[in-house]
């Protein structure tokens, strides 16, 4: 991690974190903090973080050696000659300290942060057009880039680390913005790097399964979750699907505002979809006493969930129906999200990030719907991430598609003939799918296979540009795979 910015601040631990035991000295002064022990600078503090690979405990002979002046860690530290800060979670503490370092930026911000295990990338995209289209200036940090206001950065996590939230959140201040939005991951949630932040609004899109690699169990999963809600501001706000059980079981336990969404369930915000086509769909927007249609590029009914979360936080901030809508209305794609592809082909091919038993489930009941002839689905599964959810995937695909065409997704250190087989697992008749190792054959062989009026998914990866084999980064853009072969194999005189 980066060392926090230098604001000309020095800040009294004494004061900032009265509940810490301070070792060596009456109080500690901070004016930089850092995480990493190599970029360390003399005077830092350094935060030895606790983590699943690298312990920071075993750095700290090292960052005393850089010339570090102080310690901050969750257990006292004997012999170190340099004062110790002994908190219970040094992750929070250290995310506090860089937000005080910076000035407590987010609290300068309409901050909106965006939780749950599908939909949080494009409900923020559609809150930050929105808000910008009626007149603000509006930071995003989610999976597709960090946004400041001026610039984009690529994003290496779907939330920063502590440090880089203070840094993001200070060039968004000093760049004009008067809103952000961010996605907020489970990771992040579990590892406290919003401590210190305030949001003014929190979305719950769903809670499903995802991450149990690193959560172990659901509830684990569940209870990272609902620590989104210590964030909220006093004066903040939820929204929340009525429709996901246990988004709606957070209800019990909100103290604040809340609103909330749904289109099965009554609800202050509602969507009712009336019509659906492969390139576009209508649905009824009902807030109150008003209903509104919004037609949207963008397609399924999870969609109509995400344009209502969005919706709710637009007219809480005293947006009209008609600015909400247009909002809405004028996100046309997003990177890997049900993003279709036209190259003149007749049949529908579309690019999902899809890597979740029910993402991939939505995404395959949203296709069926709009698709004549068959549906061919090619998906894989990550390496080094939670097997069990691998045969619940085989099983969603079997179900949902006509012709399952099984490949590598990022298979990272594990051997992708194994990840293909946990896969099959869930499968009923597993002879039927077909195995192509290959990515960029598997998709070339699914278009192949193709007639008029069938539709291909290519799910799994999504906006990504590269694939993870072993620990090398190879370039692979699903998206750009499937454009060159539609291009380079036209259709003549209206056949294929």
């Amino acid at each position: 991690m980066q060392v926090c910015p230098d604001r000309g601040t020095r800040l009294s631990l004494r004061k900032l974190l009265p509940e810490a035991e301070l070792l060596g000295s009456d109080d500690i002064f901070v004016g930089t903090c850092a995480s990493d022990s190599r970029r360390v600078r003399p005077g830092d503090v350094f935060a030895a973080l606790p983590g699943s690979k690298h312990d920071g405990r075993k750095f700290i002979a090292e960052a005393i050696g850089r010339g570090c002046s102080a310690v901050l860690a969750q257990e006292p530290v004997a012999a170190v000659g340099v004062p110790v800060c002994v908190v219970r979670n040094v992750r929070a503490a250290f995310g506090r300290i860089c937000q005080a370092l910076a000035g407590n930026p987010s609290r300068q911000l309409r901050l909106v942060g965006v939780t749950g295990t599908n939909g949080k990338t494009t409900t923020s995209c559609l809150i930050a057009r929105m808000m910008a289209k009626s007149g603000h200036k509006v930071g995003l940090l989610g999976t597709l880039g960090y946004f400041d206001g001026s610039e984009c950065d690529e994003a290496e996590w779907t939330t920063p680390p502590a440090d880089r939230l203070a840094t993001y959140f200070t060039r968004m201040v000093e760049n004009g913005c008067t809103h952000a939005v961010m996605e907020v991951s489970s990771h992040a949630l579990d590892q406290s790097r919003l401590a210190g932040v305030e949001l003014d609004a929190l979305c719950v899109t769903n809670v499903r399964r995802d991450h149990l690699d690193y959560h172990r169990t659901i509830e684990d999963y569940r209870l990272a979750k609902s620590k989104a809600f210590d964030y909220l501001s006093p004066e903040g706000f939820a929204v929340i699907n009525a429709d996901d059980p246990t988004s709606a079981a957070y209800l019990r336990s909100i103290d604040g505002p809340v609103l909330t969404v749904a289109t099965r369930s009554a609800a202050e915000i509602t969507g009712e979809l009336i019509e659906q086509h492969a390139s576009e769909q209508t649905f009824l927007l009902t807030a109150g006493s008003d209903t509104v249609p919004v037609r949207t590029r963008m397609i399924g009914a999870h969609h109509v969930y995400n344009c209502l979360e969005a919706a709710a936080v637009g007219l809480a901030y005293g947006l009209d129906l008609p600015a909400v809508v247009s909002g809405l209305e004028a996100v046309e794609t997003i990177p890997g999200r049900l993003h279709r592809i036209e190259c003149g082909q007749p049949f529908g091919v579309f690019v999902d990030y899809a890597h979740t038993p029910d993402a991939l489930e939505g995404c395959l009941k949203t296709l069926r719907d709009v698709t004549a002839g068959r549906l061919i689905c090619v998906f894989g599964a990550g390496g080094d991430r939670d097997r069990m959810k691998r045969p619940l995937m085989g099983k969603a695909v079997e179900l949902g598609c006509d012709l399952a065409i099984l490949t590598n997704d990022n298979p990272r250190t594990e051997d992708p003939s194994a990840i293909i087989a946990d896969i099959l697992d869930g499968f009923d008749r597993p002879a039927d799918a077909r195995v192509i190792p290959d990515r960029a054959d598997a998709i070339r062989r699914a278009l192949t296979s193709a007639a008029p009026g069938d539709c291909v998914l290519i799910a799994g990866k999504g906006h990504e540009h590269y694939q993870i084999v072993g620990h090398e980064r190879i370039e692979m853009d699903d998206y750009a795979i499937a454009c060159d072969w539609l291009y380079a194999n036209p259709a003549v005189d209206g056949k294929w």
